[in-house]
């Protein structure tokens, strides 16, 4: 956009002030003096962008914690914001890459086939949203289409319902405008990594804006046999017949297909403890264990949104949004199923699970603002009503010992290769059939210039059939939920406050959570969390932002992964983890931009695990799986003039445990710090280019795990080439 000058205000005031005196001396001698006419003075400023709306690394607005648009430094609970521009420099491609900067959060390893984080100790598979409606299929997202990922933490179900436990990862789509957008991206690095991106978009009329983006990549990687394959396509559409009204239709098709890798398995360390287990030879990186072939995972998804707001004439605010998604998955995995015995030999299992599921959503908000004397209130009214089919079957190999399909119980660790082998012998076969039907009710409110808040309070009644085809067993229940959520906010200044909140969330049992559970009616009771919290939010800057948490998250009934029967899970009567987590985003200086992180945190189980056996006991105070003590990122872009920029990042984070660990054998992930790089170069308006170097110093470590014996290794010294054309 062309620059223009733009007065300052003070100069305007001057002007005016002038004006006026000159007008006030004209009226004297009106009658003899003609008319004077003052010269029209034209004010520009810059426009934002409405397909970028975020610039550099530092956001300063959000839906996702309140369903309004409300600055960050004003909501009562910690949020950070991963950009466009922060993905663009680093790379990115995953949540898994995304969630390396946000303080209290972290990526484990999903069984290679699927994305799964640890929010303040939770892990989850089904807390992930795409403008702000539930995306819970156990699945790999791809970025092509996100504009930027907004990561709230703690306990949230008044907003987002059922789930929301430890936080929710919402990505906020790419939206079609009318400041054109013509972009291709194309990316070659080591092991074979090959992807391509693309985006275009414009203004097709005065009220129609059109946006494509589409995504291919064709990649190997650092471990044998292990490949990647995946394309996708999404057209947007935003309609807008008026100033106070505005439609967005979206389609996408997406297909991931990968090798699941479930990593490496562990062994008994040098001291001989059964609590010291560590990761199996993780410098030998690229070994596979199992049958890279025969472990195979695909998935489909097709997807339509429609999103209507309107703004009436009286301040009401109505806004309807409505996702119908459907995913179609399965994976087959051969893998280590067991520790490295002493005797140079480990068990192996191996199964094929399929999954179809159909989601609907629709959701309305209301809004409206209004003042009782000299308090502010910003209302929010909303129901939402969403429908979920999910049948799920897995078969393993004929003559496998368990459900979760082990067969082998003598392969030599020096060639861990399985044969082929069949699945034909069926052990799960459920479907599940799941209603939510939401009300919500919020305040904002702004007692004075320094003190704020939010209240708010959520129904949810909740319906599941539930079926088990194998065992003819057939459950059906109901929950009604309250979910409760206050803040206070003190802001010593404009740019700065100070909070305490109060939130609650639950998990019921529905879709993934039902797969491998034993299902009776008492364990279809939800998981219940409570999140405590103080902060401060300092806007340094208009480009530099600070904050600091407090926390602390309980849990109760808890749904767990049994450490010692793997695909299994088993109930705990509770958990909880207390922490601090320290974010920094934005500009230091013109030329210094950073994204930072720091976590010191302490999870462990609050309640002896009950009805379990000798080797199978978890003690109250057991530290929680992946939920390492300290957590550090940091990632520093400087540019140098014009053309040439560079980066230094930083990722690291203490040991932790694969699995809460039992009087049994427990690994533990040792820990690392990892340094990566980029260069970047401004080669023409048209043209840019940049390398980016992951673990500069080729450390060996291991990077998460699914449980104790399925450990990922990190990849080794790496590096990715990317050419971006701006036509």
């Amino acid at each position: 956009m062309k620059r223009t000058f733009t007065p300052r205000p003070i100069w305007l005031g001057v002007g005016l002030f002038l004006s006026s005196a000159m007008l006030s001396v004209t009226t004297v001698s009106a009658a003899e003096q003609e008319t004077v006419e003052l010269p029209e003075v034209e004010v520009k400023a810059q426009k934002n962008s409405d397909t970028k709306p975020v610039k550099g690394y530092n956001a300063k607005r959000s839906t996702t914690a309140t369903r309004t648009d409300t600055e960050l430094v004003n909501v009562p609970q910690a949020i950070t914001v991963i950009t466009r521009d922060f993905m663009q420099d680093q790379s990115m491609q995953s949540i898994a890459d995304a969630v390396r900067y946000v303080p209290g959060v972290q990526a484990a390893q999903g069984e290679g086939n699927r994305d799964q984080l640890v929010l303040r100790g939770n892990q989850t598979t089904g807390d992930l949203f795409v403008d702000g409606l539930r995306d819970d299929i156990q699945t790999y997202r791809d970025l092509y289409n996100t504009d930027r990922i907004e990561v709230l933490k703690g306990a949230n179900g008044m907003i987002f319902g059922r789930g929301g436990a430890g936080g929710v990862v919402n990505r906020v789509s790419k939206k079609a405008g009318w400041d054109p957008v013509k972009d291709l991206s194309v990316s070659y690095g080591s092991f074979d990594h090959r992807r391509i991106t693309a985006d275009y978009g414009q203004g097709l009329s005065e009220e129609l804006a059109f946006r494509l983006n589409a995504v291919y990549e064709n990649s190997n990687s650092y471990r044998d046999g292990v490949e990647l394959r995946r394309y996708g396509v999404t057209p947007t559409f935003t309609i807008k017949p008026d100033d106070k009204t505005e439609i967005v239709l979206s389609a996408e098709y997406f297909k991931d297909e990968r090798i699941a890798d479930r990593g490496v398995p562990s062994f008994i360390g040098s001291d001989n403890s059964n609590l010291n287990n560590r990761p199996y030879r993780i410098n030998d990186y690229d070994k596979f264990f199992g049958n890279a072939k025969l472990s195979p995972t695909e998935t489909e998804t097709v997807a339509f949104n429609a999103a209507i707001s309107h703004a009436f004439d009286n301040g009401i605010q109505v806004k309807n949004s409505t996702r119908l998604a459907y995913y179609d998955k399965y994976y087959q995995n051969v893998f280590a199923n067991s520790e490295v015995r002493s005797n140079g030999t480990l068990s192996l299992a191996a199964y094929r699970d399929a999954t179809k599921r159909e989601n609907l959503i629709n959701q309305t908000d209301i809004t409206y603002a209004l003042k009782t004397g000299s308090v502010e209130h910003k209302l929010l009214g909303g129901v939402e009503i969403n429908v979920q089919d999910t049948t799920n079957n897995r078969t393993a190999p004929t003559g496998s010992s368990t459900d979760n399909g082990t067969f082998a119980n003598t392969v030599s660790v020096s060639s861990p290769f399985a044969t082929p082998v069949n699945f034909n012998r069926l052990v799960r076969d459920q479907k599940s059939d799941f209603t939510v039907m939401g009300m919500y009710l919020q305040d904002q409110i702004i007692f004075n210039p320094q003190w704020q808040a939010i209240v708010g309070l959520r129904h949810d009644h909740i319906d599941t059939d539930f079926v088990n085809l194998v065992s003819n067993q057939n459950i059906n229940t109901s929950n009604n939920l309250l979910s409760p959520r206050a803040g206070l906010i003190y802001k010593p200044s404009e740019n700065s406050s100070l909070y305490a909140s109060y939130s609650t969330s639950y998990v019921p049992r529905a879709g993934d959570q039902l797969i491998g559970l034993t299902v009776t009616a008492a364990s279809f009771k939800p998981e219940k969390f409570i999140n405590k919290e103080i902060g401060v939010k300092w806007d340094v800057t208009s480009n530099l932002a600070l904050t600091a948490a407090v926390f602390k998250l309980e849990r109760e009934n808890v749904l767990a992964a049994d450490p010692t029967n793997t695909g299994n899970s088993i109930l705990l009567n509770g958990q909880e983890t207390t922490g601090v987590e320290l974010g920094a985003s934005g500009k230091v200086t013109d030329q210094w931009q950073i994204m930072g992180a720091l976590t010191l945190q302490d999870g462990e189980i609050t309640e002896r695990q009950a009805n379990a056996n000798a080797a199978n006991v978890i003690n109250k105070g057991a530290d929680l799986a992946l939920t390492p003590t300290r957590t550090f990122s940091l990632w520093n872009k400087y540019q140098i003039n014009d053309m040439w920029a560079v980066a230094l990042g930083v990722v690291s984070r203490s040991e932790m445990y694969a699995a809460t660990p039992t009087v049994g054998a427990s690994t533990v992930l040792p820990g690392y710090t990892r340094f990566d790089a980029a260069i970047f170069a401004k080669l023409s308006p048209q043209w840019d280019a940049q390398i980016n170097i992951e673990n500069l110093t080729n450390k060996d470590y291991a990077l998460y795990a699914h449980n104790n014996n399925n450990i990922t290794p990190g990849a080794p010294l790496n590096a990715r080439a990317t050419l971006n054309y701006h036509f």
